[in-house]
């Protein structure tokens, strides 16, 4: 299945490790985690200026102009469905 996480961006859910709050998440571990990966050229911001949350999958960290939260519940939405057509 795929998530739409901001502009024309689609990703599988498969590759989603995490997806996280950017103005919430606020440990210096975190902020440290993206300063290397936009050092390292894994950043790929999408957010038009408004960023919100960021994704953390297996080949980049996307910077998202969608609520966590949103993006959450897309997920869980899709998951709810392979369930749904799996009983």
């Amino acid at each position: 299945m795929f998530i739409h996480i901001g502009g024309d961006v689609v990703i599988s859910s498969a590759e989603v490790v995490s997806i996280n709050d950017l103005h919430t998440t606020s440990s210096d571990a975190t902020k440290e985690f993206l300063e290397v990966a936009k050092e390292e050229g894994f950043i790929k911001d999408i957010s038009n200026g408004n960023p919100k949350s960021f994704i953390i999958t297996n080949k980049h960290v996307y910077i998202s102009p969608i609520s966590s939260l949103t993006i959450k519940k897309r997920a869980n939405f899709l998951k709810s469905l392979t369930d749904e057509s799996q009983s």
